[in-house]
């Protein structure tokens, strides 16, 4: 492990961040929470908003994907995804729901603005909620070339957040 490289809780809290916050509607899975911890620690994600009724650390199936990542990634909680939408926007974030939707970007053509950016995840079936696309700055969307057209919540999260880090922060 030494020879990863990995950093130790208090040396991740202390690292730059990626200017980044991850934004949970109303996830129903924790395994799918704890996987976009582990993967927000990973690309050292800013911090992470847990809406609506998404599962909250501490809970020992959030744990089992996140591997610890609960305890280096900063989160917070809010009743409604659309007061942290409103609250990150104050503070002067770009946020971008990533669903199909009309007028989306697809992924391959996004470039990150240059100021902070905050992306939002929508729930597993329903995607993000009509209120929460009405107030983003935009929406993004991951082009798709199969039959299915969704992907895992966890796997879209991964998938983004690596090209917004390659983006901004890996340029």
């Amino acid at each position: 492990m030494q020879e990863l490289g990995r950093k130790s809780i208090a040396d991740f809290k202390e690292a730059p961040k990626t200017p980044l916050v991850v934004v949970l509607d109303n996830i129903r899975s924790m395994h799918n929470v704890g996987s976009v911890f582990r993967t927000a620690d990973s690309f050292l994600v800013e911090k992470m908003y847990l809406c609506g009724y998404t599962p909250q650390p501490p809970h020992r199936d959030i744990n089992k994907t996140a591997l610890g990542a609960t305890e280096t990634v900063a989160w917070e909680y809010t009743p409604t995804t659309v007061e942290a939408v409103q609250t990150l926007q104050e503070q002067g974030y770009k946020v971008y729901a990533v669903e199909q939707a009309e007028g989306a970007v697809y992924l391959d053509q996004f470039n990150p603005p240059a100021q902070k950016i905050a992306i939002v995840m929508g729930n597993e079936v329903e995607g993000v909620a009509d209120e929460v696309l009405d107030i983003c700055d935009g929406c993004i969307e991951i082009p798709q070339l199969g039959s299915k057209h969704s992907l895992n919540i966890s796997v879209a999260a991964g998938i983004i957040i690596w090209a917004i880090t390659e983006r901004t922060v890996l340029k």
